[in-house]
Order: structure tokens, then C-alpha cells, then sequence
């Protein structure tokens, strides 16, 4: 075992000895914590959460070969691109293991659980041309075949070597069970979801529309990002495999935006409403404005979070676009377009449009990032909550600061939303008017 790490893990989850390597941008406070002392002031560890999934996962999983039931479950890398790494991810068991990839199921689970289904999942890795998408081959026929999969599949792998036991602590770290090249693979019989498999077989129908098409038939978000990434949608001229993360955020952007579409026809709500969900030590919350669609979402990283390790104060970002959308990628990342999902989603199931601020608290117990996947379920749990309404922006504010541990004259400062709005309010004010 690597290190001090042997001193926060029980004997019965060590097993045999292991080479460890562990990564973290913050090494120096980890060295002198050695986890017990929570120096980060985070609810768990991150270092102990993974290092006690990984090596209570290593007798199964660290082997050169091995059998389970596939989520189903696939991985396309993104370094090296055009040329990237693919592969299955199979479990060392065998049964119904679907809960280990629907992130849709995640959002009450506890953090543990979360981060030991993604350790029991071993990644077997081919390097392969993007363009391999619609030149098939029998490794990116089976891995599109899956990634189609309705159910769990039984497979079997073998590796060149052990996977590699490594543990990465760091801003854009989401939980990843251990990898190693893969020798030989093979699958029973999948049965896939049909829907999917039409969309397959439709080599003139454009991805955009085939996503929405499946969306709109029920097929989950996480099953969209999957398939995505294989390159079973699409124009059959134009199929790429797509890097798993840049699939999170296409699927994310393009389902939204076509939500988007459709509500920029509808009426915009009447007054004013805010919403407020907390879990997991992250707060968030929503302002929705009765105006034409215009969206914003921001975080605020308070101090010994990932993001504010060694800051003072909360740290406030934000990205925003008007009516007519954003032409550049968000400097905030996929998150952006993740809540921009679940505030889509909401308005089109009330039939209206609004002006949105939404934003997010994370607190310093907050142990690790776990994906985009993270901001989109909770933002949906949020809109699922009763709401407060109120006739006039000031009271809307007053109770939006009232919820939130960031004073609302900070979120207003970084707002290019409420700094229009309270603007504006100001110049009509000025000339005699009423509300904005």
C-alpha cells in the first residue's frame, strides 16, 4: 500500500499489499492530515473515500482477468484525440448492476455508495480512431451493441496487465474505478432498448433530432450520453466516437436547447418565484423573473473546497446568456449546461418562459466532485419542491438572501442578471416609472 494511506484504512479492506498511487493538487495538507485530523474540513476524506472503495475492490478487480454483468457501461477517453482510448467497464460480480451507471438513481444515495460503484467498475482500454464510429470492427461493434443495452449484460475481459491501482484528487476528479489495455472481450447476448436501436439503423437522421426523439420517448439522460459517445446517432457519413465527459455536456446542450426552442413560445410566468434545496452540503436556489428567457448560473466555492483551498471567503463565478443563447463554451464548465436542463425541463412542464437566475453553494464538507450529473438531479429535485411567489423584485431578493450563507449584495455584484435588473429598476424609478 502506498504510504500513509495504510494508516486510515482497516486491516479487512487492505487485503493483500497493493502499490497505491495517489495524486492530489494539495498533497503538502493531505501529508500532514493523513485523514484522520480532516484538516480540508470535509465530511469524509476524499483520499480514504476512494482509497477504501479501490482497495476493498482490489481482490476482485485487480487481476488479468474477469467476469460480471455490465451495467451496461462504456468509456471513451479524450486524450490524444483524434485517437482515444475505449472500452467496456464490467464489475467483478453478476446480476442487476444497473444501478452502478444511472446517475438519475444517485441522488439520495450516500457518498460512499456513490464512490464504490464507480471503484467496482474496471475499465478495459483500446486506442482507436474516432472514425471508427462508422467503420465498425469487432471490439466498436460490441462496445456500440452495449452502449444500446436495455439491461445489465454478462461479459468477459482480459487485460494485457493488472489495472492500475491510482487515486486522483483533483478539480475535474470524478470518481473512476481502476483501467488497464485490454487483450480480449466478449459479451452474451445484450438485449438493447429499441427505441435506441431504431435511431441506430437510421443513418439519415440527425443526432439532434434523434436525441430529443429519444428523450421525448423517455430514454434517460445518462443512456442518451452513452450512446452518444459510441456514435450510434446521427448522419451515418458524420458518426464519431465522443470522449465520455464531452458527451455529458453535448447531450446536456442539446436536449436543453431544444427545450428552449419550444418555451421561448410560451407565456413568461406573472410573478416572481423562488426556489431553495439543500443535500449533501450544497445549497441551491432560484430566481425565476417574469421576462423572455435569459438564464444564469453561478457558484460560490466557500474556502476548502476544490475550487477555494486556500481562500478567505466564498468564491462567486457565473456564466449568463440572453434570449438568443451563448456562442462560446461556458468558463464554468458542463455544469452550466446540466442546470440549464433541469430549469428547461421545468418551465416546459409549466408551459411558460422566464427570465432564471439559478446558483449554487458548496460548502466546505462537501468531500469531492462527482460529476455534472450531480448539478443536473439537483436542480431538478429543487424545481420539484413548492416555491415562494411575490409581487416585486425587492421582496424576491429579500427572500432569495434570506436562504442563502453568500449576502445577496455579493451574488448581485457578479449578476449580470440582478445588475440589469436592479439598473434598469433604478433608470425607471428616475424617470417616474414602476416595475422593470
Amino acid at each position: 500500500m502506498y504510504g500513509w494511506t495504510k494508516e486510515i484504512l482497516p486491516t479487512e479492506a487492505a487485503g493483500p499489499p497493493h502499490t497505491l498511487a495517489v495524486r492530489s493538487r494539495h498533497a503538502p495538507l493531505c501529508i500532514l492530515c493523513r485523514g484522520g485530523r480532516r484538516l480540508c474540513g470535509k465530511a469524509f476524506c476524499p483520499i480514504e473515500l476512494k482509497a477504501r472503495a479501490l482497495i476493498s475492490n482490489s481482490g476482485a478487480v485487480i487481476r488479468t482477468e474477469l467476469s460480471g454483468s455490465s451495467p451496461p457501461s462504456v468509456f471513451v477517453g479524450r486524450h490524444g484525440y483524434p485517437k482515444v482510448s475505449i472500452g467496456p467497464m464490467v464489475p467483478p460480480v453478476y446480476g442487476d448492476t444497473s444501478v452502478m451507471d444511472i446517475p438519475e438513481s444517485w441522488l439520495f444515495e450516500s457518498i460512499p455508495s456513490i464512490v464504490n460503484y464507480r471503484y467496482s467498475l474496471v475499465r478495459g482500454t483500446v486506442r482507436v480512431e474516432v472514425d471508427a464510429a462508422k467503420k465498425g470492427g469487432s471490439l466498436v461493434d460490441s462496445l456500440q451493441e452495449l452502449s444500446m443495452g436495455a439491461v445489465p449484460a454478462d461479459a468477459d475481459v482480459r487485460f494485457e496487465k493488472p489495472p492500475a491501482m491510482r487515486i486522483s484528487i483533483d478539480d475535474n476528479s470524478q470518481p473512476f474505478g481502476p483501467s488497464a489495455p485490454l487483450r480480449q472481450f466478449s459479451i452474451s447476448s445484450v438485449k438493447v432498448d429499441h427505441r435506441i436501436e431504431k435511431a441506430f439503423y437510421d443513418g439519415d437522421l440527425l443526432a439532434g433530432d434523434a436525441l430529443y426523439d429519444l428523450y421525448r420517448s423517455g430514454v434517460e439522460v445518462s443512456k442518451l450520453q452513452r450512446a452518444f459517445s459510441m456514435g450510434v446517432l446521427g448522419v451515418q457519413k458524420n458518426r464519431r466516437l465522443v470522449p465520455t465527459r464531452w458527451s455529458i455536456t453535448a447531450v446536456d446542450s442539446i436536449l436543453s436547447q431544444r427545450l428552449i426552442d419550444e418555451l421561448k413560445g410560451y407565456e413568461t410566468i406573472d410573478k416572481y418565484r423562488v426556489y431553495f434545496w439543500r443535500h449533501q452540503h450544497n445549497a441551491f436556489a432560484a430566481l425565476l423573473i417574469p421576462r423572455s428567457w435569459s438564464f444564469e448560473w453561478m457558484e460560490a466555492w466557500f474556502p476548502g473546497t476544490f475550487w477555494n483551498q486556500g481562500g478567505v471567503d466564498a468564491a462567486v463565478e457565473g456564466d449568463y446568456e440572453g434570449y438568443g443563447g451563448r456562442k462560446i463554451y461556458p468558463g464554468i464548465g458542463g455544469c452550466y449546461f446540466s442546470c440549464r436542463l433541469g430549469l428547461a425541463e421545468h418551465l416546459a412542464s409549466i408551459r411558460r418562459q422566464a427570465t432564471a437566475l439559478v446558483v449554487r453553494e458548496i460548502f466546505p464538507q462537501f468531500p469531492l466532485p462527482l460529476g455534472v450529473w450531480f448539478v443536473r438531479e439537483n436542480v431538478r429535485a429543487m424545481f420539484r419542491e413548492p416555491h415562494a411567489e411575490f409581487e416585486d423584485l425587492p421582496s424576491a431578493l429579500g427572500h432569495l438572501g434570506s436562504l442563502l450563507s453568500v449576502p445577496i449584495a455579493k451574488w448581485v455584484s457578479k449578476s449580470v442578471i440582478l445588475r440589469d435588473l436592479l439598473l434598469q429598476r433604478r433608470i425607471n424609478e428616475y424617470f417616474g416609472g414602476g416595475e422593470p
